[in-house]
């Protein structure tokens, strides 16, 4: 919720609401981490337990991003404050359009990466704790072409999202405004938001 005093913004409308910064930072970190476990595994002979490790926390990581994306465009929809932008519109249409291609390139990667591990028909599970059955039949013949797709996305979301960051960076250091400001957390003696 926004509030004012004397019609200027309180701090706690100059951020995002805590749950936003924290969907934002954990998606971040899970991209980086799979992105980088994938290219490092590559590098792994097959078979080898360091190169299983990394597929399966990756695969993990993989359904733990589906529950992220799907609550994070809940709470898009349905919840969080937005603070006020203080950059020109078509800055601001420029970012909207950014963060839609993010989050339709997560949805994808999700999508593919789901329909990848079906394809190959191995377990395919959370932690070991539970499995992600297939709802429907994978062709075998399909994981090529599946597995092509899911490296494309990968590079795609990274493209974009380094650019995401560093239009941040531009913001706060060039321009000045409070673009960054916004989903970082409360500074050391203000007020919690």
């Amino acid at each position: 919720m926004n509030s004012t005093i004397s019609g200027l913004p309180t701090r706690s409308s100059q951020r995002y609401d805590r749950l936003t910064r924290s969907f934002h930072w954990a998606t971040a970190a899970v991209v980086i981490f799979m992105f980088a476990s994938a290219h490092l595994w590559e590098t792994l002979a097959k078979g080898t337990p360091m190169r299983k490790g990394l597929q399966s926390v990756h695969i993990s990581l993989g359904i733990a991003m589906a529950v992220l994306i799907v609550a994070r465009i809940a709470w898009r929809l349905f919840g969080g404050n937005r603070p006020a932008s203080d950059t020109h519109p078509a800055v601001n249409i420029a970012a909207k359009v950014g963060h839609g291609c993010l989050y339709l390139l997560l949805v994808a990667q999700v999508v593919l990466g789901f329909l990848l591990r079906w394809a190959q028909g191995e377990p395919f599970n959370f932690f070991g704790v539970f499995p992600i059955p297939a709802p429907f039949l994978v062709d075998h013949e399909w994981r090529g072409t599946l597995g092509g797709l899911h490296d494309n996305v990968a590079w795609a979301i990274i493209l974009l999202a380094g650019l995401h960051a560093g239009a941040a960076l531009w913001h706060h250091y060039i321009v000045g405004d409070s673009t960054l400001r916004r989903m970082l957390g409360p500074q050391r003696g203000s007020m919690r938001g």
